[in-house]
């Protein structure tokens, strides 16, 4: 299936791990130029050797006001097919471990930022009269995960800005999406691992396995997976979907909604 996705402009967020890497080097595969942004300056570098034209690579962390103003900085006059929002979690606590300051700065690494991203480039996108726009951020959106109260609770802030905006913008050809991932094969997962061995004295391979078998489908998802769905979101072809959040979880969440 033709994606039209070449010569397409999209910007990608924490692009060197995890999801972001697998839907940079995907998005790459289709012909599409990127604007790749991680704090990782040496992996950067190799992601743009592996396709010099088409990558521009910004180092830094995306939560920053300043590192935002140099992708808007980078996208300069160039039309500006979509963004990739994306980046790491908030450390894995439980409610009465966190302190007033944890909130404070997961309001900041979770919620604000986007805000700020959003308006500074989405009505770039509203005047060209196209863009696509994929937010991802987790299944505790619709179900809470354990250990995870920052998350569970910033991320779901994000839906109710997201949800509102693709109100507000549906007839200008603009869509924005969430892709809530559960329990996929990535480093972000590591830690509620290592937390729950803290908390149960089972090996982080231990906890690990019982987790796998929670998951209805019998395996962790593949950033692959992921990345395939995110492209088919990113690309013209999904200009009937805005709005939504989509999990994908191995059908871990028993939400109906």
């Amino acid at each position: 299936m033709d994606l039209q996705l070449k010569n397409k402009v999209f910007i990608v967020g924490g692009a060197t791990s995890g999801f972001g890497k697998a839907i940079a080097e995907a998005l790459l595969r289709e012909g599409a130029a990127i604007i790749a942004v991680a704090r990782g300056e040496e992996k950067l570098k190799a992601l743009q050797s592996s396709a010099p034209e088409q990558v521009t690579i910004i180092t830094g962390d995306f939560s920053e006001s300043t590192v935002i103003a140099k992708v808007v900085a980078a996208v300069k006059d160039k039309e500006l097919h979509g963004m990739v929002v994306n980046a790491g979690g908030p450390p894995a606590k439980t409610v009465l471990e966190t302190s007033m300051e944890d909130w404070d700065t997961a309001y900041r690494s979770i919620l604000r930022w986007k805000v700020e991203l959003t308006k500074a480039l989405v009505p770039k996108m509203i005047a060209q009269q196209y863009g696509r726009v994929i937010y991802i951020e987790s299944s505790s959106v619709k179900q809470p995960l354990e250990n995870l109260v920052l998350s569970n609770s910033l991320r779901v802030a994000v839906v109710g800005m997201v949800k509102t905006l693709s109100q507000e913008i549906a007839g200008t050809g603009v869509t924005l999406n969430i892709m809530g991932p559960g329990s996929h094969n990535t480093p972000a997962i590591d830690r509620i691992y290592k937390k729950k061995s803290e908390q149960t004295g089972l090996s982080f391979e231990e906890v690990k396995q019982n987790a796998i078998k929670q998951i209805p489908v019998g395996a962790l998802g593949e950033a692959d997976d992921f990345a395939s769905l995110a492209l088919w979101l990113l690309s013209p072809l999904s200009r009937f979907v805005t709005g939504e959040t989509i999990t994908l979880d191995g059908g871990a969440v028993r939400s109906m909604l």
